[in-house]
């Protein structure tokens, strides 16, 4: 994998973050996106040293214009695009009564039209280098919940829209799988991790995970891949 050049949605933080921790030790070069500039920024700087190259991109996934700089800052720096895992994803959590208008388009613009741009935005460089694309689910997207309307919503669609292009793309020789992890110990929803959090599934576990699909032989295709804490939490 040295010297392959992966682009990861919202890498500044939790699952983005260990994915491209453990794709630079492996010597891939990486570029991570954030919609805040030096929280993108500061993370590059703490991953800086484990082996690959790492750039910093400020960007919204909810903006096509956006994904495609993005893109193109990766293509015109290191000439290729290998890897994309599109992880950005946010969630807001109440009963129908309760949600706004305003909470509903983020989460689906974000979690699911976000995704659409990407892939759209990086078909080409892709194609040319015959790539793998992989979406960050959720177990939210079979298993719905009271509160989780928007993010249900989100997450089924991104499940099902991740298997309708792996379909699409198979004859371009994109491979193309969604993660659907389970609970993972990061910051996502206000949480602060802790260690209570010892028990779920850590973000270098998915890091790992997305290193083993890279690593796959091209003939095999692990399309969609569901994963929880081999424990439950301790009372």
């Amino acid at each position: 994998m040295k010297g392959k050049v992966a682009l990861i949605t919202g890498g500044s933080s939790g699952i983005g973050y260990g994915i491209a921790q453990e794709l630079l030790k492996k010597g891939v070069n990486v570029g991570i996106t954030g919609r805040d500039k030096g929280r993108i920024e500061k993370a590059a700087q703490n991953l800086e040293g484990l082996g690959g190259e790492v750039l910093p991109i400020q960007a919204d996934v909810r903006k096509f214009e956006a994904q495609k700089n993005a893109v193109k800052a990766v293509t015109d720096k290191w000439g290729q695009l290998d890897y994309f895992v599109a992880n950005a994803g946010l969630g807001h959590f109440g009963s129908i009564e309760e949600l706004t208008p305003e909470q509903w388009s983020e989460t689906i613009d974000t979690n699911l039209t976000g995704v659409f741009y990407s892939i759209k935005a990086a078909l080409e460089p892709l194609k040319a280098s015959k790539g793998y694309f992989i979406t960050i689910s959720s177990l939210a997207g079979t298993n719905f919940f009271a509160g989780g309307s928007a993010y249900n919503a989100s997450k089924f669609g991104l499940t099902g829209f991740t298997q309708a292009i792996m379909l699409d793309l198979r004859d371009a020789g994109i491979r193309v799988s969604t993660i659907m992890p389970g609970s993972v110990a990061t910051n996502f929803n206000n949480h602060t991790v802790n260690d209570e959090d010892a028990w779920k599934i850590q973000i270098e576990d998915i890091g790992e995970m997305v290193v083993g699909l890279f690593e796959l032989n091209s003939r095999t295709l692990p399309s969609k891949i569901e994963v929880r804490p081999s424990q439950p939490p301790k009372k």
